[in-house]
């Protein structure tokens, strides 16, 4: 297996580098009939671009999607869908001089060693974050199924970057409103400033901070997972952990929930307009592998970014004697802002293939739709 794809009914395989011609993902079973454009795409991809603010990349890609087969007339046709995004904004030397001396923090080395030296290692290659793109395509699509078949949302914002965190839970509603209207994608202002504080701060010290975002997904049905090995949670923290720079993943009370007490954990059940219903989420929405009907809620954490300005030690291959590298090149001094909308991305794959796996998502949608 090359590790390529994921999904089972919904499949994604995503190709391409960094630095290569473009980044591409090929959806297979996404149901025929759904309305389906490239704005729709466009519009999440919009929101992970490169080069949109003071505090991210310099590197500047319009990421324009375009749409190579499985649409027709403007309605999927039950075949492949092929999505590109082409890369333009391309500058390898200051990689290609830092070839032979593995980055700290970076797969390079390791990329070396099993590829047997014939890996692309121009901007990380295929372990980039560039490849992301292909995630945010293939979510763009799963949202989109989710909300016409089940009126399921996903949504992401950014909880903490460095020592900066945001107190309480966030209503939806204001992760809406917020979140994409300042540069660290926070969905609290006055916090949203402190993180933007923390990330200058960071980057003038020619250093890089990491985070967490969570990721939030209401009108869940329930039932959704396959236990035991295809345990909802267990696929959504897989391609979590699929994300370039992530180090953690959580479900509700997470980690949090080794100090609670047995009492203080358990989701207790009432009855509304006559419904059960959990009366805390503690689970985060998903108890036994299953999805409960209650919101999904899963922290991802990031760490900081691995391209850093600073005089670092590293070795030179050619020679296998000790060396420093210095780092140049276009990087995010903190990749959280830009991965909210993978992170998002990701949870609405996983819900979509589960949904169609359980035949809440018909294989033809209805008209319409």
């Amino acid at each position: 297996m090359s590790g390529n794809s994921t999904g089972k009914a919904l499949v994604l395989m995503c190709f391409g580098e960094s630095h290569g011609a473009c980044i591409g993902a090929i959806l297979d079973g996404c149901p025929a009939g759904l309305s389906l454009s490239e704005n729709d795409i466009q519009a999440e991809l919009d929101k992970r671009r490169p080069g949109f603010s003071a505090i991210s990349t310099s590197r500047r890609e319009e990421d324009r999607v375009k749409i190579l087969s499985g649409v027709y007339e403007g309605r999927t046709t039950g075949s492949p869908i092929c999505m590109i995004v082409r890369n333009i904004d391309v500058k390898s030397e200051a990689h290609e001089r830092m070839a032979g001396r593995p980055r700290p923090g970076h797969a390079d080395y390791v990329a070396h060693v099993k590829y047997g030296g014939f890996s692309d290692p121009r901007g990380g290659g295929r372990f980039s974050g560039r490849i992301t793109a292909a995630y945010v395509m293939a979510g763009a699509v799963a949202k989109k199924l989710l909300g016409c078949s089940l009126g399921t949302e996903v949504l992401a914002h950014t909880v903490q970057i460095g020592k900066v965190r945001v107190s309480g839970e966030v209503a939806p509603d204001e992760i809406r409103k917020n979140t994409y209207s300042n540069p660290v994608r926070c969905a609290v202002p006055r916090t949203a400033s402190l993180m933007e504080e923390e990330i200058v701060r960071a980057q003038k010290e020619r250093d890089s901070v990491g985070g967490v975002v969570e990721a939030i997904a209401l009108n869940v049905p329930l039932g959704l997972g396959e236990p035991v090995f295809d345990s909802l949670d267990a696929d959504i923290a897989k391609l979590m952990f699929d994300v370039p720079a992530v180090k953690g993943v959580e479900f509700g009370a997470g980690f949090h929930s080794a100090s609670l007490r047995g009492s203080e954990n358990n989701d207790q059940y009432g009855i509304t307009e006559g419904k059960v219903v959990a009366l805390s989420n503690n689970a985060g929405g998903i108890l036994g592998g299953t999805s409960t009907g209650m919101p999904i809620t899963v922290r991802v954490a990031f760490k900081p970014t691995s391209s850093i300005a600073r005089k670092q030690k590293t070795v030179d291959l050619s020679r296998m004697e000790e060396t420093e590298i210095e780092i140049r090149g276009r990087h995010d001094p903190c990749v959280v802002p830009r991965a909210v909308p993978v992170v998002e991305s990701c949870l609405a794959f996983v819900l979509a293939d589960h949904a169609i796996r359980s035949g809440k998502i018909p294989r033809v949608m209805e008209a319409g739709k």
